[in-house]
């Protein structure tokens, strides 16, 4: 199955990722306290996701398209890292690094979870289902954090409701459906160099990110659930190798 007969998936999980977003800033407006309990465990899930998700399905299938794709591993890996690292300074705040800044940054960043869903889509089925499962399900916490980000900067509750959305939550879908059309075009030797810097994009996400946000926050469980993210990402490997 080849990435134009998945677009409709790429457009599924995008859409998902919004209303999930959304249903974090309304768990949050209406719920607050159930919401930061809620939180740490989806955090931990899709770390556990999105660390597995790339190391055993994605890189060895842009390794296999292009031999290059762990240089843009790494570029993908560093390319977050120094941007995150220029986003701390100019914050000033340590709050602002994990919802990667109020108007530009989280912006930023969810239209690249877009281009994600683009990129690994096009490449596999499979790659895209597992890859997505955990963003989507990251998308909970990261649209809470967005809303008491806004809140913090002295924001109306209401406003910052709809900002929030705008900004953390309609880039996603706005992110796959600008990047399908380039993406689906490119050959085997490209798409397995974009591949490579989506892992190192997804590894800092989950290792650098969730996981530090949600120990932060640290739960009873919450080793249970990232194990269950892990164990999720080997039940679909091996799923794949049965059929």
């Amino acid at each position: 199955m080849n990435g134009t007969d998945n677009f409709g998936w790429i457009a599924v999980f995008a859409i998902a990722a919004a209303v999930v977003n959304g249903a974090g800033i309304y768990a949050i407006y209406f719920n607050e306290r159930w919401a930061e309990r809620a939180k740490g465990w989806l955090m931990c899930f899709a770390a556990g996701v999105l660390i597995s998700s790339p190391l055993m399905f994605a890189f060895p299938e842009a390794v296999k398209k292009n031999p290059d794709a762990g240089f843009a591993a790494l570029g993908g890996f560093l390319f977050m890292f120094f941007s995150n690292k220029f986003i701390q300074r100019t914050a000033g705040e340590r709050h602002l690094a994990f919802g990667i800044t109020a108007v530009e940054g989280i912006a930023i960043h969810s239209f690249v979870d877009g281009v994600i869903y683009a990129v690994t889509f096009s490449v596999s089925l499979l790659i895209g289902m597992v890859s997505a499962l955990g963003l989507v399900i990251h998308e909970f916490a990261e649209g809470a954090i967005t809303f008491s980000f806004l809140l913090k900067g002295g924001m109306r509750r209401k406003k910052a409701a709809m900002f929030a959305f705008f900004v953390a939550a309609l880039t996603t879908p706005l992110g796959a459906f600008v990047a399908y059309p380039f993406v689906s075009s490119l050959g085997p030797a490209v798409l397995g160099l974009l591949l490579g810097f989506v892992v190192g994009v997804l590894i800092y996400v989950s290792a650098s990110h969730l996981l530090p946000e949600a120990r932060e926050h640290e739960k009873g469980h919450s080793t249970l659930a990232f194990l269950s993210g892990v164990g999720v990402a080997i039940v679909m490997l091996f799923a794949r190798y049965a059929r």
